[in-house]
């Protein structure tokens, strides 16, 4: 296991973030994988990097201070205030963020409350938030297992933990030689997203024997972005790892239609199963959830326009993750096995000279500007897309839950 934790933390330096000699480093995880941070630190000594930053954090501190303190008392605790974030962004500093789940720990809190401290933290690194909406840092999320995330995966095993590790490690391609296949693999993400920008669509509609039947228009002048993202300075790093999706920003204003979700969504730790989402003119009119539905209400409620899309994301159905047939819960991975939409914020990089414009300007060309930002999956084996040209003609852009041969 330690030569994996070596050639995870290798890619995650050097493939995704491309540190570089003296460049600050701050790592957010949770405490449980202390191993596999103490590794990473040891590469990152190697490269140079004596300023490194721990954001060691404890899901369930955090789950018991939601019950034992009032919100005035969680602002004051590290766990809901952030304000590292910016210190360590006004320090130039390349930022990796280890997620992992504890499913089902917050089911039992205020969700209001929850919502309501989420935003609290969210606030206090708007720094941060800036700076990586114009690209001006390095940042990475990637995935480390804790024990009752693994347990929840894999019940039956008696080893869940290092079962979960190795699916990682699979799906990041360790196994290969990673640097050359994720070169190869980003090449024909960008090529996928020329070809979508050279149609430059204005409108792309979904249908799924499950129900879904939807449609939204795109922005004059938008972009299709792959997880590769070239930084202000000219760098090029690797946002999410492992990543499979193409993605750009919606107009806000144009979702018509219902959607209904292909996995389980994990928020805040609440598990949101079986559930559906209606759209009028950009905002959510109707949903429903099988499981969770209160915290989908949350969810699509939490801020000033969280009820509106800011994703469209593209991920065939036949991918490396989406071929492991496991549902992650955790939406690093899900959202990368599975097309998927996000309620919230959008992303600058996905409209042309966007990092340059104002927030009215934002609105204006149709992209949403919010404090949140929630990937939900609607792909599946039998979903197929449709891009509608300026001059009306359709192209197929999915069939049967895969890229048409336009695409390939």
């Amino acid at each position: 296991m330690l030569e994996q934790f070596k050639r995870y933390a290798d890619v995650l330096l050097n493939t995704c973030l491309k540190v570089e000699k003296n460049q600050p480093l701050f790592i957010s995880y949770n405490k449980e994988r202390q191993d596999f941070v103490d590794v990473i630190c040891d590469v990152a000594k190697s490269l140079g990097i004596d300023d490194i930053f721990l954001d060691k954090q404890d899901p369930y501190l955090k789950h018991d201070s939601l019950f034992k303190y009032d919100i005035d008392e969680l602002k004051k605790l590290p766990c809901w205030n952030k304000k590292d974030w910016d210190t360590y962004s006004r320090k130039g500093a390349a930022f990796l963020m280890l997620a992992s789940e504890t499913p089902g720990l917050m089911k039992d809190v205020d969700q209001d409350k929850l919502s309501k401290m989420t935003i609290y933290s969210y606030k206090t690194r708007d720094h941060f938030n800036d700076s990586r909406d114009k690209a001006l840092l390095a940042w990475c999320i990637a995935a480390v297992p804790t024990e009752s995330w693994a347990k929840e995966i894999f019940p039956d095993n008696s080893n869940p933990v290092e079962d979960l590790w190795n699916k990682i490690f699979e799906m990041c391609l360790l196994d290969q030689d990673y640097k050359t296949v994720w070169d190869n693999k980003i090449k024909k993400f960008k090529e996928r997203a020329k070809k979508l920008n050279d149609y430059n669509f204005k409108t792309i509609k979904y249908t799924s024997s499950n129900g879904t039947n939807f449609s939204i228009n795109l922005p004059e002048n938008h972009i299709w972005a792959t997880g590769y993202e070239t930084l202000a300075n000219g760098k090029e790093v690797l946002v999410n790892f492992p990543t499979e999706e193409i993605f750009t920003s919606p107009d806000k204003y144009s979702a018509n239609g219902i959607v209904y979700s292909s996995k389980p969504l994990s928020y805040q730790n609440v598990l949101i199963d079986n559930f559906y989402i209606e759209f009028k003119d950009g905002k959510v009119i109707n949903f429903g959830a099988e499981k969770g539905e209160e915290t989908l209400k949350s969810m699509i409620n939490i801020c000033e326009n969280s009820n509106m899309l800011g994703e469209v994301a593209l991920v065939p159905n036949d991918s490396p993750i989406s071929n492991t047939n496991l549902v992650y819960l955790e939406t690093l991975f899900d959202e990368n096995a599975a097309c998927h939409l996000a309620l919230g914020d959008s992303f600058l990089e996905c409209i042309q000279d966007g990092p340059s414009k104002t927030k009215d300007e934002l609105f204006a060309l149709g992209l949403n500007k919010c404090e949140s930002h929630v990937d939900f999956m609607i792909g599946n084996k039998d979903l197929n897309i449709k891009g509608i040209t300026k001059d009306n003609k359709e192209i197929d852009i999915f069939v049967d839950g895969n890229f048409s041969q336009y695409f390939d």
